[in-house]
């Protein structure tokens, strides 16, 4: 089962006993990077792989029923649901230290907040670029994946800063806290089978993620060269109605995210894929983090 990250959908982890190489497919636009990104887009876009996302996945065909799946095997090498935790703790921490570090060295007061804005887009063009590097590479590159966090984490820390301090006061807080309980809420609800990861969910989201991207790319367009809100797609009731189909889109994400880590697992994927594992999931949840943090705004410009 591929997934919409712009890691995963355009790489399948595999039980070759070479290096497991993942599939081709694009990403898109959003947060995350892609013929991607979440916002991410990745800092915006979604990863929309072509053809069949089952036919060259090795044991794909598994997603289909959840019955006692293979002995995953016992050999050394292989990653393990532990490699992909720390590498994933490990690559949201520096997100994270970087992004406070931004919060607090790059004020966004009246007499800074021009040169603090510019860093922070300059950062996420950064990151964009890294982005989309390691996700066309064959093998995971831990170095590259930490400095992609590391920039993507200063371009959080000043656009949660300025949103924070200029708009909504504790929206970073929530939108974390918000993001926190949407990951716990699906990892929930895909262990206990109430989410079936099959090939009818992965088209409808696939095909829900692309329209979403779309229609944001228009909006963003009519914004550049027209002015103000565009189309109206990011403010006022429809800015409300589309931050919560992004979040909801960001969810159905890590559900497909969850099911590529535990195949990669069950089926022995080399343990240097992990890198890859938390290379996506971060992408994920930085989708989900913005799609938060600019629902908390619209909804605070509203009152």
């Amino acid at each position: 089962m591929r997934s919409r990250n712009p890691v995963f959908s355009r790489r399948g982890f595999s039980r070759d006993n070479g290096y497991a190489g993942f599939n081709t497919a694009p990403q898109a636009g959003g947060p995350a990077v892609g013929t991607q990104g979440g916002p991410y887009a990745q800092g915006g876009p979604y990863a929309q792989p072509s053809g069949n996302p089952y036919a060259q996945n090795p044991y794909a065909q598994q997603d289909l029923q959840y019955g006692a799946p293979p002995q995953a095997p016992a050999a050394t090498g292989r990653m393990t649901m532990d490699d992909v935790v720390v590498r994933t703790a490990s690559t949201l921490g520096v997100l994270v230290v970087t992004a406070a570090l931004a919060w607090t060295l790059l004020p966004v007061d009246d007499a800074h907040i021009s040169r603090s804005y510019g860093i922070g887009i300059g950062a996420a063009l950064i990151a964009m670029v890294l982005g989309f590097v390691q996700s066309f590479k064959r093998k995971a590159s831990p170095a590259l994946i930490l400095t992609y966090a590391a920039f993507e984490g200063v371009f959080l820390g000043v656009v949660s800063s300025v949103v924070d301090n200029r708009i909504a006061s504790g929206a970073a807080m929530q939108a974390v806290l918000g993001t926190m309980a949407v990951f716990a809420a699906v990892l929930v609800a895909y262990k206990a089978r109430w989410i079936r990861v099959n090939r009818r969910f992965y088209g409808f989201v696939m095909a829900a993620a692309l329209g979403f991207v779309l229609l944001m790319a228009v909006n963003l367009l009519f914004a550049a060269f027209g002015g103000g809100d565009g189309l109206g797609f990011r403010s006022g009731g429809l800015g409300i109605f589309f931050g919560i189909v992004g979040v909801i889109l960001g969810a159905c994400f890590l559900a497909l995210d969850f099911k590529q880590v535990e195949d990669g697992v069950t089926y022995g994927a080399p343990r240097e894929e992990a890198w890859l594992a938390a290379f996506g999931l971060t992408l994920t949840l930085v989708w989900i983090y913005m799609e938060f943090l600019r629902l908390i705004a619209i909804l605070n410009q509203s009152d």
